[in-house]
């Protein structure tokens, strides 16, 4: 059976939340000499329980890209859940830990953008034409609302040395249910980590890279010239 990081809290009792909240798994935010931590799990494949079979099958996979593409895919909906407010993201010398971030979203300053190649632009459709500078299309339009961009408050602390009595009950009641959600995102990682080491094995794949060289090439009509 694998650890379940998820726990139930009584969200009617204040002292409930609150021990859960102060007694709860943190992370540095950044590096330990920063010494700002969030809410964080442990989810380092040895301390999952999987049983050995499991744990080197996942070890193999920590190379794949797709590996890691479903696993990204889950904090994705997670962070888009909350509007990027709030954020998981891995950190750690091996990224053995999920950490629970502040975050947002402001203005990029992009104004227009090529619908053919995606590319952004400062400038509107006004000011500087249709064509895009990359792909060389016709295919630039304005953005119909602000452009933006995702940014993440990292090194920032999340709730360090609260004590939370002097918050109020539905604050309290909100910040705990944020981080229930938090450790159910770590049990569904555990879960698709597991389907994964399951339903599929890791091959090696040999894969040749092209690469650019130079050489001499007789001009056209001048073959014969030596």
């Amino acid at each position: 059976m694998a650890h379940k990081f998820y726990r139930r809290v009584d969200l009617r009792s204040r002292s409930s939340m609150a021990e859960f909240l102060r007694g709860h798994f943190r992370y540095n935010t950044l590096n330990h000499w920063n010494r700002s931590t969030s809410y964080a799990n442990n989810v380092k494949i040895y301390n999952l329980g999987l049983g050995n079979e499991l744990e080197q099958k996942l070890y193999a996979m920590l190379d794949c890209e797709e590996f890691w593409e479903s696993i990204n895919a889950l904090c994705c909906e997670f962070n888009t859940a909350h509007d990027y407010a709030w954020q998981a993201a891995f950190n750690g010398r091996s990224n053995g830990y999920l950490v629970l971030y502040r975050g947002g979203r402001i203005e990029s300053g992009y104004k227009s953008y090529c619908t053919a190649c995606g590319q952004k632009n400062y400038k509107t459709v006004e000011e500087s034409g249709n064509v895009c500078g990359r792909c060389g299309k016709p295919a630039r339009v304005n953005f119909k609302i602000p452009d933006k961009r995702v940014y993440v408050t990292v090194g920032a602390a999340v709730d360090q040395d609260e004590d939370f009595d002097g918050w109020d009950l539905d604050a309290l009641r909100e910040r705990t249910r944020l981080v229930q959600e938090f450790d159910k995102l770590c049990d569904q990682i555990v879960e698709e980590a597991v389907s994964l080491a399951e339903n599929f094995s890791v091959e090696d794949e040999i894969v040749y890279v092209p690469t650019t060289k130079r050489r001499l090439a007789p001009i056209s009509g001048k073959e014969d010239a030596h």
